[in-house]
């Protein structure tokens, strides 16, 4: 069902997108008990997996629906991935965003064309403001993560990896809205050979863990997670695909994440945020069941506040 649309999805963004490298470092091998091979979209346009899906879902439109601009509400890498990806394919962005979000990251989202309108700070406000210029402009909405053509977008990040290396048995990736997870497994369950999908969580924000337990979506009490960009919840689009393909899901703690982060911070020396660093610290917390096997980590992005480092 999905293999033709994933195909047409990783042949539709190729010219709009980099194929990312794939880095290996010997020690991290050795820390590990196996051979891990890293998708570094932290060297992506604008340092994220997350353009692949936007500019996905950009592209499917029709002329009409782009001539009324796409809109999101997002306050991280969501928010300047559908500007870019909207920017590059002449469409209006509409970004709804948080009083309160970090003004570097409002100026990242109007650096890429991205207009900014700004709400209070809750979900609720942000949901109905976006309803609003839905309504008022004709503007097409975009699910950062519960919308089937971000998904398959997001997956082809994993399409170029299992090109790379055929052979792995497992991918890791973190897991917040599911966009990502989803996409991967869609792409491992089709690309791959036998190749098993497990994600990374934060304990503080467990809601995925939960929901493979319980067999509904669950929600989460607190937010309290450097991992700043796994806060949000499973759609009812995606748990359906994660639900099928993903093997299991593993919980780390806070210093978890952050040793994880470091140790790919020195030793092989590029940057990534604490969220691509949890899916890392997954491996590294149960690395016995992985021992020897052939590993592909997706790093999801390198967008971090460097004033405001947790080592």
């Amino acid at each position: 069902m999905y293999l033709q649309e994933l195909k047409n999805s990783h042949k539709l963004i190729k010219p709009f997108v980099h194929n990312t490298p794939v880095f290996t470092s010997n020690l991290l091998n050795q820390i590990s008990d196996a051979q891990v091979f890293f998708k570094c979209e932290n060297f992506q346009r604008m340092g994220a997996f997350k353009i692949r899906g936007a500019t996905n879902a950009i592209l499917k439109l029709s002329e009409k629906q782009k001539s009324k601009g796409v809109v999101t509400h997002s306050s991280g890498n969501f928010a300047q991935a559908v500007s870019l990806a909207a920017y590059n394919l002449g469409v209006k962005a509409y970004i709804v965003m948080p009083s309160n979000a970090p003004k570097v990251k409002k100026e990242a989202v109007k650096e890429y064309g991205g207009i900014v309108i700004e709400c209070p700070s809750t979900l609720k406000d942000r949901e109905t403001t976006a309803t609003q210029i839905e309504q008022e402009k004709g503007a097409v909405f975009l699910h950062p993560s519960n919308n089937l053509d971000v998904i398959l977008g997001q997956g082809t990040a994993a399409i170029e990896l299992l090109e790379d290396h055929s052979d792995l048995e497992y991918i890791f990736t973190p897991v917040g809205g599911g966009g990502l997870i989803a996409g991967t497994a869609l792409a491992a369950n089709l690309y791959g050979n036998n190749c098993k999908i497990i994600g990374g969580e934060p304990y503080e924000v467990n809601d995925a863990y939960r929901s493979l337990l319980s067999g509904k979506i669950e929600t989460n009490k607190t937010t309290q997670t450097i991992a700043d960009g796994l806060k949000t919840q499973l759609g009812d689009i995606n748990f359906p695909i994660i639900q099928k393909y993903v093997t299991k899901i593993i919980c780390v703690e806070e210093q978890e994440i952050i040793t994880a982060m470091q140790l790919i911070w020195e030793r092989m020396k590029i940057i990534i945020e604490p969220s691509s660093a949890v899916a890392f610290a997954a491996l590294l917390k149960e690395k016995e069941q992985f021992k020897d096997k052939k590993i592909g980590i997706i790093i999801s992005g390198g967008n971090v506040d460097l004033k405001n480092l947790p080592f």
